[in-house]
């Protein structure tokens, strides 16, 4: 029995762009269907039920991130940003929404289909999509997470890894490829209260770094997205 072919729906008001990124998806095999406003958006979300959902945020009866509140009430599919907008505020407020990634226009085709392939590809697998996942753990470069011994080790050696930094690696690494954003990662690892707590998030990445990146100075792993939060990458 051959595998369902991925359903994406593109919200996009711009005929030129939508048809681009149409014509890109569709010749990487996946099914398409598209929608030009907020409104028509829900429609074909609730009705086709995609398992992705390429979104801009300028839409001619409303802004996209209200569509990701209202999407996020039911539904929990992968939805990649392409805006315009640069501004770091844009990102953060798409991001804290419910978007799981954001990428600016122009952009490249190679870089979109890249970007919707592994969020595809973690939500076929969504304990560690894109990491190797053994058992109830989940391994990355040299580092092995054991889930059910709550244990972590670098190169077959255990690592001392506080409660904090566990829950913060867990979660980071539950989301591969997705940009977290501070608030996001605050509220998840320490709780509502600590929101705007964002010096502790850059103590406990650059103790994690130490301890599991081979150069804590470059990281492959857990990578930094400048004023918006942080990024796992297997």
């Amino acid at each position: 029995m051959s595998e369902p072919v991925p359903r994406v729906l593109i919200v996009e008001d711009e005929a030129e762009i939508r048809r681009f990124v149409s014509q890109s998806l569709a010749r990487e095999g996946f099914e398409v269907h598209q929608a030009e406003t907020l409104e028509r958006g829900l429609i074909e979300a609730g009705t086709r039920r995609p398992d992705m959902v390429v979104l801009d945020l300028g839409l001619p009866d409303g802004d996209g991130v209200a569509l990701i509140r209202e999407l996020r009430g039911w539904s929990d599919v992968p939805v990649l940003v392409l805006s315009a907008r640069t501004g770091e505020t844009d990102k953060i407020e798409a991001l804290d929404a419910g978007a799981d990634d954001y990428l600016v226009k122009p952009f490249s085709t190679g870089e979109l289909l890249a970007r919707v392939r592994a969020h595809l590809r973690r939500r076929a697998t969504p304990a560690a999509a894109g990491a190797n996942a053994v058992g109830s753990a989940i391994e990355f470069g040299e580092v092995r997470i054991d889930l059910g011994r709550r244990t972590v080790e670098r190169s077959g050696e255990a690592l001392h890894i506080t409660p904090i930094e566990y829950r913060l690696l867990t979660h980071l690494a539950a989301h591969p490829h997705c940009v977290l954003t501070h608030r996001q990662l605050l509220r998840s690892v320490w709780g509502p209260s600590h929101a705007d707590d964002t010096h502790y998030l850059r103590v406990y990445m650059a103790q994690l770094r130490k301890k599991l990146e081979a150069d804590p100075a470059q990281p492959r792993h857990l990578l930094t997205e400048t004023g918006i939060g942080y990024r796992f990458v297997p």
